[in-house]
């Protein structure tokens, strides 16, 4: 069976997920369900990430097919097999007994099965990152599996917690912290892999220091607790995101942690601390449910309906601005930002088409994000722009994506070691014990 020939079935949130996804089945054959054209339809129009990929899709598929018949198999390219459109096949007598209703996934189901039996020498594999419908497939005998192209596999392996150097040699501290700050990397020996901006924790018996690896140089220099806007880091993990957020050097960072580890309030602070170095400040997140089209059932107009999904961001906005008093300049300050759109909150989706030249930008949720969405933001990031994803890839709101799958991991595990790239994960909470307690126990 291994030497098979395979022919993949693809549903539409693969599509959506990745609409390059056609190119990625090397030498095999690849059908779309033309009830998947269908769904793709109602997403053509809108200006989210998920409609821009539906639109550049059909594109592809108009571009690919010319003036040939989907029914005929039209090439992918050199090396690649054939593409084909199937169109919807009648219920067999086991679809009508077990799934009555002729919903789109079962349409689906429908002509994976027909499929099935009409290439017995086949290997036919129905694509889907519905975990539900890859069961359904697996119940009729059809072999179902989910999308893994971008999708990481040793995640442990990118959010083990910061390192830490036992028995350090009493030298390497006192270089730390001496006038140069610095010690060179060379001869020290590490017991774990060096790459660009690494954070490390080095102790003995007798004292200890933070500090980061610094690619131009090569060397490790020692990493100082500072504010920023009236915020002042608690733990080793938060003293690292902000040292992070602060080199200009990085213009990529990406923030992980569960909630109330202090990941978008220490990002937010930062980019107030900086505020004069860039044009704006854009404080973003994906909206999940409007996606769904969950969004038209709560009341109000577009702003109303927005609202309780952007209220996290600016309660972390208001515990900066209670650091200070009303009357104070920074407390007013933050109000005329608002007032005056140097600093933006708003859903990710509304950010499309703005430009992205000399802006501070926070996507906050960013475990909500596909790997091509991300990849999207970043590359229209112009000259100046600094970029922070933050996120806990263990509270993923969307059905089609995993902890390995999501673009936060992605972005984690491709950046990974690039001299413009810092990821911190934040292990401790400091929002309350009672919120600590609570997240280890229930």
């Amino acid at each position: 069976m291994k030497g098979r020939k395979k022919i993949f079935i693809l549903d539409t949130n693969v599509l959506l997920h990745d609409y390059q996804s056609i190119f990625h089945f090397q030498e095999h054959d690849i059908i779309i369900p033309i009830v998947v054209l269908e769904e793709l339809d109602k997403f053509k129009k809108g200006n989210g990430i998920i409609n821009f990929h539906a639109r550049e899709l059909t594109r592809e598929l108009d571009k690919l097919a010319g003036d040939k018949l989907f029914t005929d198999g039209v090439p992918l390219g050199k090396g690649l097999g054939k593409l084909f459109i199937e169109t919807g096949k009648p219920f067999s007598d086991r679809m009508l007994s077990s799934f009555p209703e002729q919903t789109a996934d079962h349409r689906i189901l429908a002509i994976a099965e027909h499929v099935s039996n009409k290439y017995p020498d086949y290997q036919v594999i129905l694509v889907s990152k519905d975990i539900n419908l890859r069961l359904k497939a697996k119940s009729l005998d059809i072999l179902a599996q989910d999308y893994t192209t971008d999708k990481v596999v040793n995640i442990d392996d990118l959010f083990n917690e910061v390192q830490i150097i036992e028995e350090a040699d009493p030298e390497m501290i006192s270089g730390l912290y001496s006038e140069q700050r610095s010690v060179p990397v060379d001869g020290i020996p590490f017991k774990v892999e060096t790459f660009a901006h690494q954070y490390f924790i080095i102790r003995n018996d007798k004292s200890s220091v933070l500090a980061h690896f610094d690619p131009f140089n090569h060397v490790l220099d020692r990493v100082e607790k500072v504010q920023a806007y009236g915020i002042e880091p608690r733990n080793a993990e938060q003293t690292f995101s902000l040292d992070a957020l602060l080199r200009k050097e990085i213009q990529l960072i990406a923030l992980t942690g569960k909630a109330g580890t202090g990941k978008t309030l220490l990002a937010l602070a930062a980019a107030l601390h900086q505020r004069r170095d860039y044009k704006q400040i854009f404080l973003a997140r994906p909206i999940v449910p409007l996606a769904n089209r969950d969004m038209g059932f709560l009341p109000g107009d577009v702003s109303e309906k927005i609202e309780p999904y952007m209220q996290p961001l600016f309660d972390n906005l208001s515990v900066i601005k209670n650091k200070f008093s009303p009357q104070s300049k920074e407390y007013q300050r933050i109000d005329r930002m608002l007032q005056d759109e140097k600093l933006v909150i708003t859903p990710l989706a509304y950010i499309r088409g703005r430009s992205l030249s000399n802006i501070f930008f926070i996507v906050d949720e960013a475990q909500n994000l596909t790997p091509h969405e991300v990849k999207t933001i970043i590359t229209r990031a112009g000259e100046g722009t600094k970029l922070i994803f933050t996120g806990d890839i263990e509270q993923i709101d969307s059905p089609y994506l995993d902890t390995g799958s999501n673009g936060l991991t992605y972005l984690t595990d491709k950046m990974k070691g690039q001299d413009i790239f810092s990821h911190v994960n934040l292990v401790k909470g400091e929002r309350s014990y009672l919120a600590e307690l609570a997240s280890q126990l229930l």
